[in-house]
């Protein structure tokens, strides 16, 4: 299918998929969705001095890119594992503009995208990242999380990655007390996350979006 670099309403890049009529981000602001989300909603609110966080869509590398910029800022060691099925091609990756925009003068995006796949790389002082290639549906993920972005491409797009069998690998792979984020309200993925005993939470979406969701596992 083929890919396309655009630039969304808070000036920073995303990418578009014409035959899906899917975009990474929202089309509205990129980083400042996945600020709002992953990083105010999500690792914000984890009071911890070292985070495991597990990320269902790499994709462009922006919620890394921001979590390290996080955890350098706050010293908040993090491990961070992250599922793609479909690695961007590094032609489109050197498009991006994040770097540019959040002043990372460190240019560690591209250390991001350079990092080997299926082990454990170095980025920073206080960033472990992992990439993994493979598909959610058949990936066992071995260690347990304090906190899942959960950033796949919506229900309509890939309804596979939304189903209940998904959510219960999120729910058995996060620790007690333990957070899931996402963009996506739907009723039905909220109800379903109920069923399995995540204490879900309605809080403002991002700009253009009315809500957003986070669960929290219940002891």
């Amino acid at each position: 299918m083929k890919h396309e670099v655009i630039i969304t309403g808070d000036g920073s890049s995303s990418i578009f998929i014409p035959e899906l009529n899917e975009h990474y981000h929202s089309s509205h602001g990129a980083i400042q969705e996945a600020e709002h989300v992953f990083i105010k909603h999500g690792i914000q609110q984890v009071e911890k001095e070292s985070v495991t966080i597990f990320e269902l869509g790499f994709g462009t590398g922006l919620n890394a890119l921001l979590t390290t910029l996080f955890a350098e800022k706050h010293k908040i060691r993090v491990t961070y594992y992250s599922i793609e099925a479909f690695p961007v091609d590094n032609a489109l990756l050197e498009q991006l503009n994040y770097s540019e925009l959040l002043e990372d003068t460190n240019d560690t995006l591209k250390t991001i995208h350079a990092a080997a796949w299926e082990t454990d790389v170095v980025i920073s002082e206080y960033f472990t990242l992992q990439k993994i290639e493979a598909k959610i549906e058949i990936f066992q993920l071995q260690q347990s999380v304090d906190l899942i972005y959960f950033d796949a491409f919506g229900p309509r797009a890939q309804a596979e990655l939304w189903n209940i069998e998904i959510l219960q690998k999120m729910h058995k792979a996060l620790n007690d007390d333990g957070v899931l984020v996402t963009y996506c309200a739907q009723g039905q993925f909220k109800r379903d996350l109920k069923s399995l005993g995540f204490r879900v939470e309605s809080l403002p979406g991002p700009p253009g979006k009315r809500e957003m969701t986070r669960a929290i596992k219940s002891l």
